[in-house]
């Protein structure tokens, strides 16, 4: 099926189902003698996993990485990087008595147009676990950006209106929803709480920020940074909405105020000001990534719903078992790991192309 790859030199592949034997990811591109073991790529899985603390889904996945190949006494070797998680707790039969009714927000029903047939269980391929995929090669790209001190961080921004005001990054780990503001995570941890209690489920906004791009990631055009970042980033089922720099706020202001003054910084050229979000013309400027990224409120919520189902007849429908009411910070680490396999990828054509061009 179509759709399951991305990328162009550092590509992956991602495979399995939500309540199937598991799920996995093939990695192409990956640069050779990279030091590399499972513990590196399940410190990330463990930030990505159900069951973290009591305002995610009490499924409790221990998401166990196994490398399959490409890893030859701790070093990578260039060639195929295969990763495999294994489901461990799926129930199935948690979706039975709903199957034949299409679940508002979930891609049942267009699933069911598209092919003439579902995996109802969870919604196989079109469920979030698949992100765990994504997590475990993003891990893989995380530790070789580190070794060109390329650094990616993303937070909660704001969840169900609570916002941070502050940033303080080291805190983005020491709070449930992985805010860098203290004290806006009480608030945000008090709305979800709240939707939980009601039967329904709140979203909210992430930001990430990329340090130590330098100057020329990104191609004209068609394969700008940004719009492979755009690509990547919106690939993730629960993100409805991107913006960099300023962003939607840039429609509000002038040009003098938006444009980024050029100074010279110790004999460096920088810009004063980061409202672009480190990308001019779709090519890095070598200023911080800034982006954001709007989360949806999770489909599978307690309350009664209006549905049809397979043949039609309108019905009701109430979505119980093991979800989220608010996805936000788990999908850190995943927006997290999609930035850096682009990153990475463009780093790479990068290279590739400035080796070419001073033969």
């Amino acid at each position: 099926m179509p759709g399951n790859c991305f990328g162009r030199l550092f590509s992956i592949c991602t495979f399995g189902e939500s309540h199937g034997s598991g799920i996995g990811v093939v990695i192409d591109g990956v640069p050779p003698n990279v030091t590399l073991d499972e513990s590196h790529i399940q410190a990330e899985l463990d930030r990505r996993r159900p069951g973290q603390s009591s305002i995610t889904t009490p499924r409790s996945e221990k998401d166990k990485v196994q490398i399959l190949s490409g890893v030859f006494e701790g070093k990578t070797t260039g060639t195929s990087l295969a990763l495999f998680i294994a489901n461990r707790t799926g129930k199935p039969e948690d979706y039975e008595p709903f199957k034949d009714k299409f679940r508002p927000g979930h891609a049942d029903y267009v699933y069911h147009k598209k092919y003439g047939i579902r995996d109802w269980r969870g919604s196989g391929r079109a469920s979030g676990r698949e992100t765990a995929a994504r997590v475990a090669a993003g891990a893989v790209a995380k530790k070789v950006l580190a070794e060109e001190s390329i650094v990616i961080t993303a937070y909660a921004l704001e969840i169900a209106g609570v916002r941070a005001e502050k940033r303080n990054l080291s805190h983005i780990e020491l709070n449930e929803v992985r805010s860098p503001d203290m004290d806006a995570a009480k608030g945000m941890i008090a709305r979800i709480e709240e939707a939980r209690e009601k039967g329904d489920s709140v979203g909210g906004i992430v930001e990430t920020i990329v340090r130590g791009v330098p100057v020329g990631l990104g191609d004209p055009v068609f394969d700008k940074i940004d719009a492979v970042l755009a690509h990547a980033l919106m690939s993730i089922g629960a993100v409805k909405g991107l913006e960099f720099g300023k962003g939607f706020d840039s429609a509000r202001i002038m040009g003098s105020q938006f444009n980024d003054s050029f100074v010279s910084e110790k004999g460096k050229i920088r810009t004063a000001s980061n409202n672009a979000g480190g990308i001019l013309g779709g090519i890095s400027s070598g200023e911080d990534i800034l982006l954001r990224v709007a989360v949806r409120p999770p489909s599978s919520i307690t309350r009664s719903q209006k549905t049809v189902d397979i043949n039609g007849r309108e019905c009701s429908i109430e979505v119980h078992g093991r979800h989220d009411p608010c996805i936000v910070p788990r999908i850190v680490p995943v927006v997290e790991a999609m930035v850096a396999v682009v990153i990475l990828d463009c780093l790479l054509i990068y290279r590739a192309y400035n080796d070419w061009t001073v033969r």
